[in-house]
């Protein structure tokens, strides 16, 4: 009896019984804010759009590539943010299609003179598409030559090969002059996405944390304490920590700004076993950003995968003359 062998892609979305679907992640966490957690929609006060671009594992058949492109204000007459936000994700080499747009909005609350807190709120509209044509099963196999004869599998109706469903999704912020705190709960609803059998979306919870250290004296030769500069060299450590179904993941680092350089190291793990080490390089002006981040793969797989390539730009478009600033996330950027 021929032994049924299943692509990754078909064992990990088609048998929703005993598998789940996890969401793409972003090394540069931070230039995706709008994705890390709908309370920073609005963080950077002035309108601005974010494009991200990440290309896993390009080394190996099936690679994972997933776009975003965001766009998010501070409105003080609704005393919080709004944002937009694009999702696209090929797996498999666009066996698997995810597209997705999200709509949110961020309350602003001022605490004290020092510290401010933000709640946000998300809803997402996705569709996903199975190519089946891109499936290989174990039937069509050869010992001799290989992929040569049909396979036998039913090809199942178009509308079981698509896939669409809202989502909700929420956030919490904390932050004060050099120092913030978030959470994050996506899939709240846990939304069905199995194409053939059921398969709800586990919620995903995000923990992130940081700081910022400024290195230059702030006090000026006249003992004034004097206004901090945007081109004031500091670290910002930092430390993030995601949870979904069975998978866990721990980012821990730091950024060093020079202006205009940045770079950054930071190391991923799991509970069980290391991932990465990641490293960025960018560079900043007054009205863009654009960062470029390699990430290392440390693990049993050793880099046969290619690592993992991820690009940001950002573009912070002036305020209008007459705006009252509101008081901005010091948070990194990449």
């Amino acid at each position: 009896m021929a032994k049924r062998l299943y692509s990754l892609i078909a064992a990990l979305l088609i048998v929703g019984s005993v598998s789940y679907g996890q969401d793409p992640h972003f090394s540069q966490f931070y230039a995706n804010p709008l994705y890390l957690n709908p309370a920073l929609a609005g963080s950077a006060v002035c309108p601005r759009i974010i494009l991200n671009f990440r290309d896993q594992w390009p080394a190996i058949s099936g690679t994972f590539v997933t776009y975003s492109a965001s766009f998010d204000m501070h409105i003080d007459k609704i005393a919080g943010g709004i944002g937009v936000l694009f999702m696209s994700d090929r797996a498999g080499e666009g066996t698997i299609v995810s597209n997705s747009i999200s709509a949110m909005y961020a309350y602003r609350l001022q605490v004290s003179r020092k510290f401010f807190m933000k709640a946000g709120a998300q809803a997402t509209f996705t569709q996903k598409n199975l190519n089946w044509d891109k499936l290989t099963f174990g039937d069509q196999i050869s010992d001799r030559f290989g992929f040569i004869y049909n396979t036998q599998e039913l090809r199942p109706s178009n509308s079981d090969l698509k896939k669409s469903y809202a989502d909700f999704s929420a956030g919490l912020l904390g932050y004060g002059e050099n120092w913030f705190v978030g959470f994050a709960a996506h899939h709240l609803t846990q939304p069905e996405e199995g194409f053939i059998s059921l398969s709800k979306l586990p919620i995903k919870f995000t923990a992130h944390a940081g700081a910022k250290i400024v290195f230059k004296n702030w006090v000026t030769k006249k003992g004034k304490r004097r206004k901090r500069d945007v081109e004031d060299p500091s670290i910002s450590p930092n430390i993030l920590y995601m949870h979904q179904a069975k998978f866990n993941q721990l980012n821990y680092g730091f950024y060093f700004n020079k202006w205009p350089f940045v770079g950054g190291l930071w190391f991923r793990q799991s509970f069980d076993n290391a991932d990465a080490l990641i490293a960025l390089v960018g560079i900043q002006q007054e009205y863009f950003k654009l960062g470029y981040s390699y990430d290392l793969t440390i693990s049993k797989l050793t880099n046969v995968t290619g690592g993992s390539h991820e690009v940001s730009f950002s573009w912070q478009f002036p305020c209008p003359l007459k705006k009252k600033r509101a008081k901005i996330i010091n948070c990194p950027s990449f």
